[in-house]
């Protein structure tokens, strides 16, 4: 069994695992399963956009590089254990997604390439997964090719697809939909109860809770927010609302044409031949939902059937 088939499989038991505890211990009540931009994650940014942009980043960015600056088969770090490694590339990739990610929510260019992440109104484990094109292109070069430049090809060959399935769990779990209560473990390590603030619409938190992994480099760096930790200073603990304080573009190729230029979104996507297009997402889940609660009430009123007959 090679590696990659084993991370695939973890990864969907982790993403099973996932939507069964937000269905038991949702963190947002009554969250549809097939919510708003369902679609559009799942199939634009989860499978057409991931499968393209690892084929460009490892094939025509990272291992072109890697070639015109003599570092192809470099092993500086291979004689490291695994593990040492992959500690090692999870530590100080957190750290530098912590200070892009606090810039570009300081930087008015830079947040037209995360503005997308945040426009998710329905936070749960499938939502870490819009992010618009260059920001992901910046981060997982940025992110793979320390692996690929200072690792021989076979140990890169181990350490990539662990520290890509790390990352893939961890996104799912601090983006779910869980209300978790994981107390003072949240000043070490970042979960749903930070992250879910950090997507919220809310002013305290515009420019709060930036480490995905590590939550002590926002409690360090001053950044960190959490309500249900001591002190207490607020009097909320979970957000009102989430998304973005103004009107965002609900398709992929409008929301990365609106990075580059703004236009009236409701004007925009209202027009004739386009408002079919747009809402195609809710007419399928829609369809999606009235089958599954007629599939639903069949089955329950056959139960009731059975059960009344002798």
């Amino acid at each position: 069994m090679s590696l990659v088939f084993l991370t695939t499989i973890i990864l969907l038991c982790w993403m099973t695992f996932m939507i069964t505890l937000e269905r038991f211990f949702p963190y947002t009540k009554g969250m549809k399963f097939f919510r708003e931009g369902w679609w559009l994650d799942m199939v634009w940014y989860t499978l057409i956009q991931s499968y393209f942009l690892k084929i460009l980043i490892f094939d025509y960015v990272i291992a072109p590089s890697e070639h015109a600056l003599g570092m192809a088969e470099s092993g500086y770090l291979s004689h490291w254990p695994i593990w040492a490694l992959v500690l090692f590339f999870l530590i100080t990739h957190d750290l530098y997604i912590y200070w892009f990610h606090r810039w570009q929510h300081n930087s008015k260019i830079l947040w037209r390439t995360h503005e997308a992440h945040h426009s998710v109104k329905t936070v749960d484990w499938l939502a870490g997964s819009r992010s618009h094109v260059l920001e992901i292109i910046i981060n997982q070069t940025i992110e793979f090719a320390p692996i690929i430049f200072l690792l021989d090809v076979e140990t890169a060959a181990v350490v990539v697809p662990i520290k890509a399935l790390l990352d893939a769990m961890w996104g799912m779990w601090i983006h779910a939909n869980i209300d978790a209560k994981t107390g003072k473990l949240q000043y070490f390590i970042n979960g749903p109860e930070m992250h879910q603030w950090h997507h919220a619409n809310h002013q305290e938190v515009f420019y709060a809770n930036y480490a995905t992994k590590f939550a002590f480099f926002d409690w360090i760096f001053g950044t960190g927010f959490l309500p249900g930790l001591k002190p207490l200073k607020h009097q909320f603990f979970k957000p009102r609302e989430f998304g973005l304080p103004y009107e965002y573009p609900r398709d992929y190729f409008m929301q990365h044409w609106f990075s580059f230029w703004r236009f009236d979104v409701k004007k925009v996507e209202n027009l004739p031949g386009l408002k079919p297009y747009i809402e195609w997402q809710n007419t399928l889940t829609g369809w999606i939902g009235k089958i599954i609660t007629h599939s639903g009430n069949a089955d329950s009123s056959s139960s009731q059937t059975s059960r009344t007959e002798p």
